[in-house]
C-alpha cells in the first residue's frame, strides 16, 4: 500500500503541485485584501498583502522557470521587484515615523 503511494508522486507531480501552491499563496493576497478592508470598512492594502506577494510569486517564478516559461517567468520576476519596493517603502516610513515620535517625547 505504502509502495503504491509513494509510487504515484512523481517529481513532475510535486512540480504541478508546487505550481499550484504558488498561484494559491499569490491569490491569497486577495482574500487578506478583502478581509482586512472589510474589518476596517474601506479599502486597506495590508502588510501581509506584500508578503503573500511575495512569496507567491517567487513560488510561482521557481515554477515558470521549471517549465520554461519566459513570459511567465518575466511576469513574475518584475512584479517582484514591485513587491519588494512596496515592503521597502512601508518600512522606511514606519521607520521615520519612530524617529519622529522619539524626538517629540
Amino acid at each position: 500500500m505504502t509502495g503504491h503511494l509513494l509510487s504515484a508522486i512523481t517529481p513532475d507531480r510535486i512540480w504541478l503541485v508546487l505550481g499550484f501552491a504558488g498561484q494559491a499563496l499569490f491569490a491569497s493576497r486577495f482574500l487578506v485584501q478583502w478581509f482586512r478592508s472589510e474589518m476596517e470598512g474601506r479599502s486597506v492594502v495590508p502588510l501581509a498583502f506584500w508578503y503573500f506577494s511575495i512569496v507567491g510569486g517567487l513560488v510561482s517564478l521557481v515554477y515558470a522557470i521549471h517549465i520554461g516559461s519566459a513570459p511567465f517567468a518575466v511576469g513574475q520576476g518584475s512584479g517582484l521587484l514591485v513587491y519588494a519596493r512596496n515592503l521597502y517603502l512601508i518600512f522606511r516610513e514606519r521607520a521615520a515615523l519612530r524617529r519622529a515620535e522619539a524626538g517629540t517625547s
